[in-house]
């Protein structure tokens, strides 16, 4: 394979030390990056003084009005050239020096258009959130194609934009990210790309620190917004179904808890994935809810503001 040139694009908001740990992880890369594309959301709120000296580092801002999942990545990649675009985000630091060598490899193949990460817990992450990851990101890497979709069903489609590359030539040619979209903009990209015959790589020796603790508030909205943007992308989701995938998490989960001898954190599994459910149920729906109710279950209002 041919030196590939790779350009990472990062959108911030906010950023704190988590991020600088990330700028930092990349620059001791074993793989040269040629370019670190920052994208911020609001000036004020950005330690300038940490990063504008750096010749690798390239930095935009932009209004908070103009933030949009799908758009906003998408403009931060039409300003680069490399031959694979790696898109992070501010709080997924690298694991090791390895992260960029190890997930260009799969490009050596003609038909992988995009690969992504393994995501593993932070420091402090819940048990239940520890076990996700897991069952999310395995220990071992695979390729998925179109032939995946009667055994997968919608895993087929996952990719994940808080480590993901992306080959640019293919990535432009299929239009980019959604320009307006509420969420899930490297999923809905993901399935065109497999639609289109291309494979995904799921490259678990590419690693990256990444977690959440939610509230179950914020796992309600976070589901709300997640199948919102199924519901406006039937053409990507419309045939594969998610349900059972999640039932099939929440069963897995309840057994490790009870294997880790921790039988009385199973309630709390029980009430969050009620939470998720309802708040995918509601989204699913979304176009019967007022705008008032619209506006309580998102996690992104901003979104709404200019619908």
């Amino acid at each position: 394979m041919d030196t590939l040139k790779v350009h990472v694009i990062i959108p911030t908001y906010k950023p704190d030390e988590k991020f600088y740990n990330l700028v930092q992880m990349l620059k001791k890369q074993s793989y040269p990056i040629s370019k670190i594309l920052i994208i911020n959301t609001e000036k004020k709120w950005f330690p300038s003084y940490r990063y504008e000296s750096d010749p690798e580092i390239e930095i935009h801002h932009i209004q908070k009005e103009e933030f949009d999942h799908g758009g906003t990545r998408d403009r931060a990649a039409r300003l680069c050239d490399g031959d694979i675009l790696i898109f992070m985000t501010q709080d997924a630091v690298p694991s090791d020096p390895y992260l960029v060598e190890e997930l260009i490899k799969p490009f050596a193949r003609e038909e992988v258009a995009a690969a992504y990460a393994r995501q593993l817990p932070a420091q402090g992450c819940s048990l239940m959130e520890r076990y996700t990851r897991a069952f999310n990101y395995g220990p071992m890497s695979r390729q998925k194609s179109k032939a995946d979709l009667p055994t997968l069903g919608i895993k087929t489609y996952f990719c994940s934009n808080v480590c993901a590359a992306y080959r640019r030539e293919i990535y432009e040619q299929m239009g980019g990210f959604e320009k307006h979209t509420i969420f899930n903009e490297d999923m809905i990209f993901a399935g065109k790309l497999i639609q289109a015959d291309y494979s995904i790589a799921y490259v678990a020796e590419a690693k990256v620190i990444h977690s959440h603790n939610y509230t179950n508030r914020e796992l309600f909205q976070r589901n709300f917004d997640l199948a919102v943007s199924q519901a406006d992308h039937p053409e990507i989701f419309g045939e594969v179904k998610s349900e059972s995938e999640g039932i099939r998490l929440v069963k897995q989960t309840a057994r490790y808890l009870w294997h880790m001898h921790k039988p009385w954190l199973i309630p709390d599994l029980l009430v969050k994935s009620a939470y998720k459910y309802m708040g995918y149920r509601k989204g699913k729906k979304y176009r019967q809810l007022s705008r008032k109710k619209i506006l309580r279950y998102t996690m992104n209002p901003s979104y709404w503001e200019s619908e």
